[in-house]
């Protein structure tokens, strides 16, 4: 029977990109604890620009680095798997990140045995072991959220662009609808977890203002949008091996499969 399954091309491609969709979402999650200077990081001045009149350079979550991923394998399963191959994997990405969060959290409470020794550099590796781990609970309500709506908003701006555009142009579709779902991405997970979270709990002194939501906002989706750019290469790439691996006849039935479903 399983050797069955994974003899379909089309199954054994969407068990594929499901697995790197997935993969990369639930890490990009978890890394995005980290936040970087990216003009250090590269070796680059300090932008210092002015933006909302709030002074920004590009200090960015780690997670950036891995959620263009995530939305390219979106466009290339929405192509072929339409909008429900899509909602299937957002759906039960946002199950799998929930509880390994839950998971991670719980270990958190586990009381450390002796032999978890304080290392040369670290002052306590319990403590260390909480800080990156024991992310607020805001920050994952607002990640969760971002990555949900984003999702929702790249499939339906996905399929309306190729409606109107028909089946040329993959870079239009592909990199306009990550452009747009983007847009909200960046700036929704920012105000549930630094803005609504704080305000509904009380805690005025971790709310940020509306200013530094734009400020930060801002920066995160140009950073989003020139990666989202130069990653145009990649998604023709991608379509031409997927289009070699299914064959011309598969490839074209499950495109017009997909926007059927869509």
């Amino acid at each position: 029977m399983i050797q069955s399954i994974l003899k379909d091309k089309a199954t054994r491609l969407f068990i594929i990109l499901g697995g790197v969709f997935i993969a990369n979402a639930l890490l990009a999650e978890f890394i995005g604890v980290k936040i970087f200077s990216l003009e250090d990081t590269v070796g680059l001045p300090r932008a210092n620009m002015n933006i909302f009149g709030g002074s920004f350079s590009f200090h960015l979550s780690a997670g950036v680095l891995l959620w263009p991923v995530v939305f390219i394998m979106t466009d290339i399963i929405n192509e072929y798997y339409g909008r429900k191959g899509v909602r299937f994997l957002s759906y039960l990405a946002v199950v799998l990140i929930a509880y390994a969060f839950m998971v991670v959290l719980g270990t958190i409470h586990l009381a450390p045995s002796e032999y978890f020794k304080m290392g040369p550099d670290i002052s306590s590796p319990n403590n260390a072991y909480r800080g990156v781990f024991g992310q607020g609970l805001w920050i994952i309500v607002g990640s969760l959220v971002a990555f949900l709506v984003g999702q929702i908003l790249d499939v339906i701006v996905f399929h309306r662009i190729k409606r109107a555009t028909g089946e040329k142009n993959i870079w239009i579709r592909a990199t306009g609808s990550t452009l747009i779902s983007q847009l909200v991405d960046s700036f929704v997970v920012l105000f549930i977890a630094f803005y609504l979270g704080p305000l509904l709990e009380g805690d005025h002194t971790r709310k940020w203002t509306l200013q530094q939501l734009m400020v930060t906002g801002s920066g995160n989706y140009l950073y989003k949008f020139v990666v989202a750019l130069l990653l145009t290469p990649v998604i023709y790439l991608l379509h031409a091996w997927i289009e070699k691996y299914l064959g011309n006849d598969l490839a074209a039935k499950m495109k017009q499969s997909a926007m059927g479903k869509a």
